[in-house]
């Protein structure tokens, strides 16, 4: 049975790739600085694995995995700040670390900022030029470990997320603090002009197509964790709005976009599809099915 260890488990996304990963397998085991309710017959590791990063017995300590999803990542929401370049060794070495004592097997999370400013459908192929600290780190992250693992015996999967919606007062995102100021009692919230074009990705499939593009070993690189289907913000927020049966209003264009949020970006989600589409049809059956 395919033993699958989480890194940053106790995470936005990771609570989800647990529960997912132990509906394919009940052999998961999970890292992170600190954890708070356990889940039954989950291996819990609790310790700074950037700060053991080159350690010669850390992949040992870690239960000796199949697979590593690698999941942590301090400060994601917050793209300013300095821990994503302060912590980019770290991550590399953790990943070079893994994959010279053994590790066949490492599906990474990346971000569509690696990209910055691009209008269209991004492919493994676009030019990447982030124009943010976040999108920068995770940039270099991939080509150093991409680079590094061109002659090794591993399947390096880089899953690239887009925009995550769902378990909406985690995310940190816009329709988490829409949520708190409708319970603050406010009537309405300065917003840009929402015509933008996102793509939008529910945190629960993010999770299912993350678990199925790690275990699998024929497609790798850079993968698109999507929908692919761009959707303005305009409308996702309308939706959302509708959905929680809220009262409060947007005030569109009292805000400008950020310099580097695209017209139109999406993700091209032809390799995710193709492992979805394998993986059922070898296994007769969906992961959150």
């Amino acid at each position: 049975m395919v033993n699958i260890l989480i890194t940053g488990a106790n995470g936005y996304i990771g609570q989800h790739v647990l529960q997912k990963a132990l509906e394919l397998t009940q052999n998961v085991s999970v890292v992170d600085i600190r954890f708070g309710n356990q889940t039954k017959n989950v291996k819990y590791y609790e310790q700074d694995i950037l700060a053991q990063s080159t350690s010669d017995d850390l992949y040992v300590k870690l239960g000796s995995p199949d697979v590593i999803i690698h999941l942590a990542w301090q400060d994601g929401f917050n793209h300013k700040s300095d821990a994503h370049l302060k912590n980019l060794s770290a991550h590399y070495a953790f990943i070079r670390n893994m994959i010279d004592h053994g590790c066949k097997n490492i599906a990474i999370m990346g971000t569509m900022h690696e990209v910055g400013y691009y209008e269209g459908k991004i492919n493994e192929d676009t030019p990447c030029n982030p124009m943010s600290l976040y999108g920068i780190a995770k940039n270099a992250l991939r080509q150093a470990v991409i680079t590094y693992s061109e002659d090794k015996d591993v399947s390096l999967k880089w899953l690239r997320a887009f925009y995550i919606t769902g378990d909406d007062k985690l995310n940190k995102s816009i329709f988490a603090k829409i949520l708190e100021m409708a319970e603050d009692g406010k009537s309405s919230f300065p917003f840009t002009d929402g015509k933008c074009k996102y793509d939008f990705q529910d945190v629960n499939v993010l999770a299912e197509q993350i678990v199925k593009a790690s275990v699998q070993s024929k497609i790798n690189g850079i993968i698109n964790v999507c929908s692919g289907r761009p959707v303005s913000l305009k409308d996702k927020v309308e939706e959302f709005i509708k959905h929680h049966n809220l009262s409060i209003r947007p005030e569109y264009g009292a805000f400008p976009s950020r310099k580097y949020d695209s017209p139109e970006i999406y993700g091209d989600n032809s390799k995710i599809k193709e492992i979805i589409e394998v993986f059922n049809e070898n296994t007769g059956c969906s992961v959150n099915s």
